[in-house]
């Protein structure tokens, strides 16, 4: 029988999301594999969690592109970006909160990451449609805060996979819009 690599990763994150301590066994059993299969393809637990990095970085990569950044207005970008990123928010949630993914240098995936979405709040900043005082590297943490929230939320049933883009948006961008001064 193949392992559908996929789903022992996606498996993986949800598992390790919610108990970040869950053993090797844990994680086979919950994707429905043996331990020694597990080992097989992840060496051990670092193995496992790059193989998480690389797919949630590559997912969100296509998300991006999907998303279409540059077009029209940055608000209009950020609402595509979420609804895109919805697939991945479990990976992006267990990276998010993954702590030995920032003990060492930055990886690059994530700085492109960064930069892309960065750069969206930068345009929407000099367009005068976000708030100036919030800086975009806030803005970025800001958004990948509240995706992580909504499907650590989602993956509890508190909250409807349909609402995902409208909560994230709405709550991010009513406080990131610029507005008229009274």
């Amino acid at each position: 029988m193949a392992v559908d690599r996929d789903h022992v990763l996606r498996t993986a994150a949800t598992l390790l999301t919610r108990k970040s301590t869950a053993t090797m066994d844990e994680v086979a059993k919950a994707a429905g594999i043996s331990r020694a299969t597990l080992h097989r393809h992840f060496a051990g637990r670092d193995a496992l969690v790059r193989a998480l990095e690389s797919l949630g970085i590559a997912e969100c990569e296509a998300a991006l592109d999907a998303a279409r950044l540059d077009e029209g207005s940055a608000s209009e970008a950020v609402r595509r970006l979420v609804g895109e990123i919805q697939p991945a928010a479990g990976l992006l949630a267990f990276l998010y909160g993954e702590h030995q993914l920032w003990e060492s240098d930055q990886h690059a995936g994530w700085l492109r990451l960064d930069t892309r979405i960065g750069a969206v709040f930068v345009r929407g900043q000099q367009a005068g449609e976000f708030r100036i005082d919030l800086s975009p590297v806030w803005l970025t943490e800001a958004l990948y805060g509240l995706i992580a929230s909504c499907a650590w939320a989602m993956q509890d049933g508190r909250v409807a996979p349909k609402d995902f883009t409208h909560m994230i948006a709405e709550l991010l961008l009513g406080g990131a819009l610029r507005r008229e001064e009274s």
